[in-house]
This record gives C-alpha cells, structure tokens and sequence, in this order.
C-alpha cells in the first residue's frame, strides 16, 4: 500500500500543474528516481549477505524478450530519444522496430512471449536508451545470469525460467500501478504496447 500510495501521490503532482507533458515527465523521472533507489538499497544489502544480483547495464540477455510498457512510459522514452540520438541512429532503431514487429505480426500471446528478438535499442550488447527504460526493463532483476541464458536458449522449456527477484517486481509494478491510477483519475487515456509498436512512429 506504502509504494502505491507512493505512486499515487507522483501520479497527483500532474494534476497539480496543469497536465503538461513537461511535468508528466518529470513525475515519471521522479518515479523512476524512486524505483532505482529502492533497487539500489537492495542490490546493497544484498552484497553484505553476499548475495548477487547479475543484471547491470551492459548483460542484455533479457533484452530479446518482448517489452510491454504503459503509454506514458513510451512518451517518456521517446522524448528521451527525440533529444539525445542523431536522425541517423533513429533511423536504425525504427528500421529494427519495424522488423521486430513484423516478426511478431500474426502470433498469439503465448507465443509473443517465448519469442527471442533483440529490442531495437539494443546496440552492441547495451541498451542505447539505459536512463530512459521502462520500469518493466528496472525491475526485471535476476541472482543468477546462468538461468537467463538458459531460458534465451531454451524457451520453450517449461522449466526453465530467470531466477527473478520478487520484491523489486512487485514493488516496482505498485508504484507504477499508484500513478497510473492517478493519471486515469486525472481522465487521461491509458493502455499498454509493446515498445516496438511506438518506436517505429518517432517523430523527429
């Protein structure tokens, strides 16, 4: 309840300044502040126990699973992309999105979820847009990378699956819940998409 309220209240600070883009991103910014924070304390802990945690920028091997992300999250990204990459490397990203998509087109859910295509912003085993990932992407937390090359291999193995963390999933996804609730109070239109979907119509 603490974290979603916590979400909530992020989500309220828009209402409170006129619903403009600029201040949706910057409660998203905070909002992402927030989740890298609490990962952060558990990655710290976690190393006094002397546990890990493998993922870092730079291990992509969950970054050929499809990635769904609320709208907002992809108008934070996008702006994110507007800014910072030349017309030429956008270019290349929304010639991958394009094909990615076109991989996907046609296969049921099920199916979406087993495939293994690189993200389109994945450039040389790093995500070219790290700052600006979705809080699907921060979340996604593993203690052993030998399970997630196991299941980018074998996909289909029912067995096989990324030793994930829990409570970073959980706590991330109830902050985001928090604030999509609040923009959905606040009457703004919500739905979710694979990133892909959107980063194919980047408008420069």
């Amino acid at each position: 309840r603490a974290f979603y309220s916590d979400g909530y209240r992020l989500g309220m600070k828009v209402a409170e300044n006129s619903h403009s883009k600029t201040n949706l991103f910057e409660a998203i910014q905070e909002m992402y502040t927030l989740i890298d924070t609490m990962i952060d304390s558990l990655s710290e802990y976690a190393s006094k126990q002397k546990q890990t945690i493998d993922c870092k920028k730079g291990c992509s091997w969950c970054c050929y699973q499809p990635v769904f992300a609320l709208n907002y999250e992809l108008d934070y990204l996008n702006e994110f992309i507007k800014r910072k990459f030349t017309k030429s490397n956008l270019e290349i990203i929304q010639k991958k999105a394009r094909i990615k998509k076109e991989k996907l087109k046609g296969l049921g859910s099920e199916a979406i979820l087993k495939s293994k295509h690189a993200c389109p912003l994945l450039q040389n085993g790093i995500c070219s847009a790290y700052e600006a990932r979705p809080v699907a992407c921060r979340i996604y937390l593993s203690t052993d990378i030998n399970t997630c090359i196991k299941f980018y291999n074998e996909p289909e193995d029912k067995n096989s699956f990324p030793s994930l963390l829990n409570f970073p999933m959980r706590v991330g996804r109830m902050i985001n819940e928090g604030f999509k609730a609040a923009l959905k109070q606040l009457g703004w239109d919500l739905n979710e998409l694979r990133i892909e979907e959107v980063l194919i119509n980047i408008q420069t």
